[in-house]
């Protein structure tokens, strides 16, 4: 799956509102006596006193030690969002941290929310009013906030369990627990027989949907790569091998598919031969860049799907010249697919956040033009944009259907096995969170528009797409 990202923009700026409620000589007394709790003092308030201004779609109602505040004006249809603070670290985490610090905040406890969900939509509808309100300072000098924030928090229990769990990412048994029996990872296609993209909340969500709609999607890639019986196809991101046991099983072409995981590849050749494929699919345990020779004009069809959002703007051009490398002169395809940023909010460097943070450590979402500019700049003109396709209204589902089989199949004693340190049941229910907040905050930002996920297919220079005289 894709690497999804709201823009991270550390939360505060110094507002005249924060002298009036503390006095100089208060401050300077409660600075000596007790930093940490004058920086939360300070965070709380100077975040508190934007909020009004901030907030101009829905409702918050923000209820602390000090009691309630509610900011917007509620509305018909408009978002209501109850969020209580449990610890002041909320605030030092927000001040310092913008939407990382509140999805710490949340994994941890520090903070509870009645509806997830409303929070990011309540965040994403008021966009432009927290982005002008909510910044300040600190994001000129990131580098000693980041010094600050670490000296108030250091190695907390906290902030060790956070550490901890930004690894616990690569058990087969956990994936198994919410991925759809092909084990695909990334957006599913919905049609017309499981209700479309929203049947799961008009009709309810039935046994078998995302099994189909997963199927539909491989399908939909393999017939745009134009694959036919006797091709061979390269793949790069082999997942747990459902579409290239698809691709041999029903398309009757053979396979080379590459992963830098060894848990991956391990299951992957256990369903292959458990399929009877073995001979038909080769599972490379390799990087792109380290394709051999001998895969020169060897390919008939190529296929990525979500691996881009893993290699990088500065290395774009270099995979599309080894995709251009593998791919035969003649009567050849390329389909890649990824988890995208529209255009207007594309940039090469994108900073740390909850995905990059905790999920996808060094991600960056690409735009559908900077592909496109790559593979046409790589291949020197041989690669003919034939296709594009958005698929981003079919993500929510996906994530929604992910997050109802995780939450029913997902144990405690099951994971542990794989990572003992998660039989402590904090560690447990702050992995759990993380997992939770991530369904929900990638379908916000996919539902808003604010991601986007394109699907791309290039032919050769001078292929016709289809027979048509």
């Amino acid at each position: 799956m894709p690497a999804t990202t709201i823009t991270n923009q550390p939360c505060v700026r110094f507002t005249p509102g924060f002298s009036k409620s503390v006095q100089p000589a208060s401050i300077f007394a409660l600075a000596l006596s007790n930093p940490r709790s004058w920086l939360a003092r300070f965070a709380r308030t100077s975040i508190l006193s934007v909020l009004s201004d901030a907030i101009s779609v829905g409702q918050l109602t923000i209820t602390d030690s000090e009691g309630s505040r509610t900011y917007g004006r509620y509305r018909k249809g408009s978002n209501t969002v109850q969020l209580a603070v449990i610890n002041d670290a909320f605030w030092l985490r927000l001040m310092f941290s913008g939407d990382l610090g509140f999805s710490e905040a949340y994994m941890v406890g520090d903070i509870e929310v009645e509806d997830l969900k409303s929070c990011m939509d309540l965040w994403l509808d008021n966009q432009t009013g927290m982005e002008e309100t909510l910044s300040s300072s600190f994001a000129r000098i990131s580098s000693a906030a980041s010094g600050l924030y670490n000296s108030f928090f250091g190695q907390t229990k906290n902030q060790a369990r956070l550490n901890a769990i930004a690894s616990y990412d690569q058990s087969n048994t956990l994936f198994k627990a919410f991925l759809s029996h092909e084990m695909m990872y990334s957006c599913a296609l919905w049609d017309d027989a499981e209700g479309g993209v929203r049947g799961d909340l008009e009709m309810g969500p039935t046994p078998g949907d995302l099994e189909a709609a997963q199927r539909r999607k491989i399908h939909h890639v393999l017939r745009k790569a134009r694959v036919k019986p006797g091709h061979r196809l390269l793949e790069f991101g082999s997942g747990w091998g459902g579409l290239a046991i698809e691709a041999v099983r029903t398309f009757g072409c053979e396979v080379d598919t590459l992963t830098l995981s060894v848990e991956q590849k391990t299951l992957a050749e256990e369903r292959i031969r458990a399929a009877g494929l073995e001979n038909k699919i080769r599972v490379h345990l390799m990087d792109y860049r380290e394709i051999p020779p001998e895969f020169e004009n060897a390919f008939d069809a190529f296929v990525s799907i979500e691996m881009l959002e893993h290699v990088g703007a500065k290395h774009y051009q270099t995979y599309f010249k080894l995709v251009d490398f593998a791919l035969k002169s003649r009567d050849a395809t390329a389909v890649v697919s990824a988890s995208t940023f529209p255009e207007s909010r594309y940039t090469g460097y994108q900073s740390e956040d909850f995905m990059r943070r905790y999920m996808w450590p060094n991600s960056c979402l690409p735009s559908a033009t900077a592909l496109i500019t790559a593979a046409q700049v790589a291949s020197h003109g041989r690669f003919t944009l034939e296709c594009v396709e958005n698929h981003a209204a079919h993500y929510p589902r996906t994530l929604r259907e992910w997050g109802r089989r995780l939450e029913k199949n997902l144990s405690q004693e099951m994971i542990a096995q794989d990572y003992p340190a998660l039989r402590e049941r904090a560690n447990y229910d702050a992995f759990r969170k993380k997992w939770q907040y991530l369904f929900v905050y990638a379908g916000a930002g996919f539902a808003k528009g604010y991601i986007t996920c394109h699907m791309l297919t290039f032919i050769r220079q001078n292929d016709c797409p289809e027979l048509c005289d």
